[in-house]
């Protein structure tokens, strides 16, 4: 048990990429002041435990009902996140980052957008982390016992995730502004081409070509 533990915890770890992200997060938050980027982490944390405790119930379910394979969540988080490194690469405000935005911040609603996307979906609950606790909690090879377990594993990886990304107000401070939206264009870049190898592993695993 022990070690199903720790193997489902660094799994968890790995694909949820809690320091990776801190990164993505300073990059679309610069304009935030330090409650709202907190408040902002706080609501992308439990938006994307939610999406994932879903998957982990019904996700496998909903999937075969529908008769939708589970690399088509590959390819559209792909796209997705392809689509939001495109617009961070060329400078383009992203929803409720950078100045302009501030004010429609301080008057709420903003924050709970930013937070869904990019944060919560495809940032943090991309397809990499849906499929992951789909694979970890197959309901043909783990019981009700197991799958909560698992659960409670992936609230453990989420918490230490959230005190990571309320790490971001001193880093912030110490980068500056300036300092972030320089990171935000490097980031755009990276994430693009994470998506586009997404899209791609896809395709390799369904049209069995050898790997990338």
């Amino acid at each position: 048990m022990a070690e199903k533990l720790v193997y489902e915890f660094v799994t968890l770890f790995v694909v949820l990429d809690p320091f990776g992200m801190l990164a993505v997060f300073l990059a679309v938050t610069p304009g935030l002041e330090s409650a709202q980027r907190a408040k902002a982490a706080v609501l992308a944390i439990l938006y994307a435990f939610a999406v994932l405790v879903f998957f982990i119930g019904v996700g496998e379910l909903l999937l075969i009902q529908m008769g939708i394979p589970l690399l088509a969540f590959q390819i559209a988080g792909g796209i997705l996140l392809a689509l939001y490194g495109i617009e961070m690469s060329l400078g383009a405000h992203a929803p409720g980052a950078g100045p302009s935005a501030a004010g429609g911040l301080r008057a709420g609603g903003s924050i709970h957008a930013l937070a869904v996307y990019p944060l919560a979906i495809p940032a943090i609950a991309g397809p990499g982390a849906m499929l992951t606790v789909v694979l970890l909690t197959d309901n043909r090879e783990h019981s009700i016992t197991d799958q909560l377990i698992t659960t409670g594993v992936m609230g453990v990886v989420m918490l230490i995730f959230l005190l990571i990304l309320l790490a971001a107000n001193p880093i912030m401070r110490v980068i500056g502004e300036g300092g972030a939206n320089v990171l935000k264009r490097v980031m755009g870049v990276l994430l693009t081409a994470i998506a586009a190898k997404m899209v791609l592993t896809a395709f390799q695993e369904w049209l069995g070509l050898p790997p990338l």
